[in-house]
């Protein structure tokens, strides 16, 4: 998950990625797809990148950003890394050519400009909250029966 300043909102919204060869790559528009309005039309954003563990913002920085134009050499390479890692899509059935008409692949390119390094603080990262969106979970999580549990579950 990474936050992307939009240009026009008052705050950042999440968005889930993929990061390949040095950039991360942010899918948005179509029909179930996260809303990232201004994404496709913008030069450069300010994304801030969290800790997997934790939670905590790690860095935050400006990127360029370039749209992915499908058919290209570079969307042929992202988009299934994409369709890989989008665990809650609507229909996996025709999902990159629903994606090649409908939606927009945005390639962001870190700049030399770090916003906030490692360890500092410069904003109201904690207060900022989910919008709602129209992407939905497709069922419940799975379960698993037979497992073996660990003594912290007991």
């Amino acid at each position: 998950m990474l936050w992307l300043a939009l240009p026009g909102l008052a705050q950042p919204r999440a968005a889930w990625h993929v990061w390949h060869e040095g950039a991360a790559y942010v899918l948005t528009g179509g029909e179930g797809e996260q809303p990232l309005p201004g994404l496709p039309e913008a030069d450069r954003i300010h994304v801030t990148l969290r800790s997997k563990d934790k939670g905590g913002r790690l860095v935050a920085f400006v990127a360029a950003c370039e749209p992915v134009e499908p058919g290209s050499e570079l969307w042929d390479n992202v988009a299934p890394l994409m369709a890989k890692e989008r665990l809650n899509a609507p229909s996996h059935e025709g999902q990159l050519e629903r994606w090649a008409t409908e939606s927009y692949i945005i390639r962001l390119t870190p700049t030399d400009e770090i916003t906030e390094a490692p360890g500092g603080y410069s904003g109201d990262y904690a207060d900022v909250r989910p919008v709602p969106t129209p992407a939905t979970t497709a069922g419940p999580p799975p379960r698993m029966f037979g497992g073996k549990k660990r003594k912290v579950d007991r």
